[in-house]
């Protein structure tokens, strides 16, 4: 029997968490400790799935694990899991941000405030590792009951992490807010996948939430027939396409139901921040993207118009609002509504340039994000203020954070040579394929995106030390320093060789264009 590697990266996290939680709550160094080294396990599979993926051998998922979890009467659950070209980058991202955040939330007391998470570490990594193995399990997830149930414990400790350990001032409503925003999207989605569920099992006689046999429904014509909507016969395809994609696309920060996103990101300690950024929008985007698109391709190709309007209004207003921004987390905030829509830009596209796109900028978004809210944080525990006008001359106490910033924000304005433009510039070239006047629109983005930036760099982290920081700004600390190295390399890395990724998701894009016809 092959290693189960895929169930040992989803349960790492799991089972870190409850033994975390056995550790005394006065032994903090333990529990840091204990996560560290779960973090670092999980990271270290994680890569061995990267690297062991075989992108010429392509026939379909790899590292499949496959077992009955529940069967009775017409209600049949398989323990499923696998990954594509398109999933397996992001097992590595979540991986990657969840060693990172861990160590940046490791913290120090310091003479001028205590840094990282001092207040309660035990639960804090607990919930933290409850997070991470649901975003595993839900990148993996083969069986569409299994996908919600990892989307759901991925969703339900954000509540828990930022109501506790968030910015007191906004904590609370936030916390409610992203809850309830993220529960009433998946309960949409939900249904639909329901009524995908009955009706490929009435055409087959086979009920099952398999995805795979989902799809082989599908493509023998289960999702072919009309359906009573008010009165008018519609393709099932085109009436259930909108409510799938939108439920999961919420998570993903699409426009019109972004508001919850920049709220969400002020609010959470750090490490949550860069989890939220950095994974949780792309868990959003990816399932709506394997759900949604890959399970109804007719409606996807219906419907692809809509997606792209939306896409389109995220990319410049997210770029907009985060321009006029003064808290460096609400900037970092409305940046991600712009970036992610870039992602449901490309998915929109339905086309070979734009889905590799949307896939290279998961992972280049996903670093960027994790990178940015890293060093927000360290200015931040510091400072005790994020309030951009309060801010300057940051490069002088801690320089590691303004290169790592800097280098970041050379991803964000889509700089050649960074894994933003190699991202980016697919997106783009898919979108220019389908309806130029789009392109030329959310191109608007990439100069106000480079304003924002260049002017955020220069008032924080250039001039001056305003006078009541002077002396107060304590050096971050080495695992701070690897954190920081850590992202950067990789979007260096990723810009510079980008077949270190793109080969690997224009694999699963192959699949993905197969279920769309060849679009």
């Amino acid at each position: 029997m092959n290693f189960p590697v895929l169930s040992v990266i989803v349960f790492t996290p799991l089972v870190a968490a409850v033994l975390i939680l056995l550790i005394p709550a006065d032994r903090k160094n333990e529990v840091r400790t204990t996560a560290l080294v779960a973090s670092v396990f999980a990271l270290a599979l994680s890569v061995w799935v990267y690297a062991q993926y075989a992108i010429n051998a392509y026939t379909g998922y790899q590292f499949i694990e496959k077992m009955t979890w529940l069967s009775v009467g017409n209600l049949h659950i398989d323990y499923h899991v696998g990954v594509d070209g398109m999933s397996a980058p992001l097992v590595l991202l979540t991986g990657i941000v969840m060693f990172t955040g861990v160590l940046i939330s490791w913290g120090k007391d310091d003479p001028h405030g205590p840094t990282g998470i001092q207040d309660r570490p035990r639960e804090f990594f607990a919930f933290l590792f409850l997070l991470a193995g649901g975003v595993f399990g839900v990148f993996v997830s083969l069986d569409l009951f299994l996908l919600f149930f990892f989307y759901e414990i991925a969703v339900f400790p954000m509540y828990l992490l930022i109501a506790i350990w968030g910015w007191v001032k906004t904590r609370e409503y936030a916390a409610m807010k992203l809850t309830l925003y993220l529960f009433i999207g998946s309960v949409v989605a939900l249904i639909g996948a329901l009524a995908m569920y009955w009706t490929a099992g009435q055409a087959t006689g086979t009920y099952t939430f398999d995805m795979l046999k989902i799809s082989e429904a599908q493509q023998a014509g289960a999702f072919n027939g009309l359906v009573n909507f008010f009165g008018a016969q519609v393709p099932f395809q085109v009436v259930w396409f909108l409510p799938v994609f939108l439920g999961f696309a919420v998570l993903g920060g699409i426009w019109p139901f972004h508001n919850w996103s920049p709220d969400g990101h002020v609010a959470a300690p750090t490490a949550v921040s860069m989890f939220h950024a950095g994974v949780l929008m792309k868990l959003g985007a990816f399932a709506a993207l394997r759900v949604g698109i890959m399970l109804l391709p007719d409606g996807a190709k219906y419907w692809a118009w809509l997606i792209m309007l939306f896409a389109t209004v995220a990319v410049v207003y997210g770029a907009y609002i985060a321009f006029v921004q003064t808290d460096m987390k609400y900037m970092i905030g409305f940046s991600s509504v712009s970036h992610m829509g870039l992602v449901m830009f490309g998915l929109s596209t339905l086309n070979r340039d734009g889905l590799t796109g949307a896939g290279l900028q998961m992972f280049s978004h996903g670093v960027m994000t994790a990178l940015f809210f890293a060093v927000t944080g360290m200015i931040y525990d510091r400072a005790h203020t994020r309030q951009i006008p309060e801010l300057g001359g940051m490069i002088k106490p801690l320089p590691w954070a303004a290169v790592g910033f800097i280098i970041g924000g050379l991803v964000s304005m889509g700089m050649p040579f960074f894994s933003g433009f190699v991202a980016e510039f697919p997106i783009f070239m898919g979108v220019w394929q389908v309806m130029p006047i789009a392109a030329i629109i959310a191109s608007i983005s990439i100069v106000i995106t480079a304003a924002y930036i260049m002017n955020n760099i220069r008032r924080v982290f250039f001039g001056e030390v305003p006078a009541n920081l002077e002396g107060h700004i304590s050096p971050i600390t080495a695992l701070d320093k690897v954190a920081i190295a850590t992202l950067c390399l990789l979007m260096v890395a990723l810009g510079l060789f980008p077949w270190l990724m793109a080969p690997m998701i224009q694999s699963g894009v192959n699949s993905i264009l197969t279920l769309l016809g060849g679009a």
